[in-house]
């Protein structure tokens, strides 16, 4: 089981920047092996993938987000993260972070992919 907790979402003009973090807490495989994501619900739309990383670090993202946001994480702090910079008020939406654990593909950006979500936190872009 995987607990997970996002923070860090908020109001921001159009081109300015947000960071999202994701704490994580489990037990049994440790954190720097699983494969992790971001995602988000904009309003009157349904969930769409925005950013994943796997275990060796390496990344995918969204066409909509390449260039402005970056998907990290510290595996010391057990903490995902989603700097966000140029932020446009399309980009407005509920952010969720999502985990999956064990030996399955790890890239897609399909929400359906993972078992694990936080509750999420909304990021709010004005023009």
């Amino acid at each position: 089981q995987v607990h997970l907790v996002e923070s860090g979402g908020g109001s921001v003009q159009a081109g300015g920047s947000l960071r999202l973090s994701c704490a994580a807490s489990a037990s049994g495989a440790a954190f720097s092996n699983y494969c992790m994501g971001w995602f988000r619900l904009p309003p009157g739309k349904g969930r769409e993938g925005v950013a994943v990383i796997r275990g060796d670090g390496s990344t995918n993202y969204a066409e909509s987000v390449k260039g402005r946001f970056t998907i990290s994480k510290d595996n010391a702090k057990n903490t995902l993260y989603l700097q966000m910079n140029s932020l446009d008020p399309e980009d407005t939406a509920m952010y969720y972070c999502a985990a999956k654990i064990g030996p399955t593909i790890c890239g897609r950006l399909f929400p359906a992919d993972y078992p694990y979500w936080g509750q999420g936190t909304q990021v709010t872009v004005s023009s």
